[in-house]
């Protein structure tokens, strides 16, 4: 592990011996001073990653954990999220109070982390392994996201060709997901380059964000991408997309509602650029994910997970829908009322 700034996209880590715990509890330490969190919380960041590690250890199959910083509301802070296969817990809850042990330890991990943490979010089912969720800021935390995402690049490289962003602009609540062409640093910088232009588009609909994207990457290898945008107090979502990114409504009775992208590249000749209206009712869940997630999840294969924060609910998603062959990554975002 190099001593280099960390970026937004995050570093991940294969937790599977003790080892691991001091090189991502030194990670956090420099991302901490990275952002400037001051020195006390830097201190509660790294029990809270040597915590994460040592669970991962101690009770995990093919543990991962996700260290990226976090920024909101005009300050930074630092995010860890820790997913495994293992296991699980029946209840979470009780896992996180101090005392309560399944291994013959002191039982105080998942409660010290739990402590130190400014927003923590988690889900666990028996059989099917633990998401635990835990941001760590300077001083009191904003609201909790509207959306939350992963991306993870394909097994043996270091960047990922897929990416998102999340803004509002003008009172539109907007979000991109974009899959760059092929692997590796060229399709990362095509994202890159959606991104960017996403961020500093003109407030408009989808349909003409993603024309803006358009004519922003004539200069990258192109990338499929789709762009949404939630309207619950108007009840509908706008969607427009070009290419294989996968968007779908979820509805709090768990019927699902795909939306449509047109074929096409984002940079490339001169695609059909069309915007959809779908209902959107509050509580429904917009899940969209690029083709490195298999397209066969199913929100009620988990009891509760859809009242889980939107970040928790993408990386469960990720683990067990995400395909090692390719970049991957998973957005969702809630209606609100």
């Amino acid at each position: 592990m190099s001593a280099e700034a960390v970026t937004d996209s995050g570093i991940w880590f294969r937790v599977e011996a003790s080892s691991a715990a001091s090189a991502v509890r030194r990670a956090a330490e420099r991302l901490g001073a990275q952002v400037g969190i001051g020195e006390v919380r830097i201190a509660d960041l790294a029990i809270v990653a040597a915590e994460l590690t040592s669970n991962l250890v101690k009770h995990a199959d093919e543990g991962v954990l996700l260290l990226r910083p976090v920024r909101r509301a005009g300050q930074a802070g630092v995010e860890l999220v820790a997913i495994d296969s293992g296991p699980g817990m029946a209840d979470l809850t009780v896992s996180s109070q101090d005392g309560h042990s399944t291994t013959g330890t002191l039982g105080i991990g998942l409660g010290a982390i739990v402590r130190q943490a400014s927003w923590f979010d988690g889900y666990s089912l028996p059989g099917r392994g633990t998401v635990f969720a835990v941001q760590v800021w300077p001083a009191e935390p904003p609201r909790p996201s509207w959306a939350g995402a992963l991306t993870r690049p394909i097994t043996g490289e270091t960047v990922s060709g897929d990416g998102y962003a999340v803004r509002v602009a003008d009172g539109r609540h907007q979000v991109l997901v974009s899959d760059g062409l092929g692997h590796g640093p060229l399709a990362g910088a095509a994202t890159d380059a959606a991104l960017a232009a996403f961020r500093n588009a003109p407030a408009g609909p989808p349909a003409a964000v993603v024309a803006h994207l358009h004519r922003s990457m004539s200069h990258t290898r192109g990338a499929a991408l789709a762009v949404a945008e939630l309207a619950p107090e108007a009840g509908v979502l706008r969607y427009a997309g070009l290419g294989n990114i996968a968007g779908v409504i979820v509805e709090e009775d768990g019927r699902r509602r795909g939306l449509v992208s047109l074929p096409g590249i984002a940079g490339h000749q001169r695609p059909a650029i069309r915007e959809y209206e779908y209902p959107l009712g509050l509580g429904s869940r917009l899940v969209m994910h690029s083709d490195g997630v298999a397209d066969r999840w199913r929100l009620e294969d988990y009891p509760g997970l859809a009242e889980r924060s939107p970040l928790v609910v993408a990386a469960t998603l990720l683990r067990d829908a995400g395909v090692r062959r390719d970049d991957a990554c998973v957005l969702v975002a809630r209606s609100w009322a």
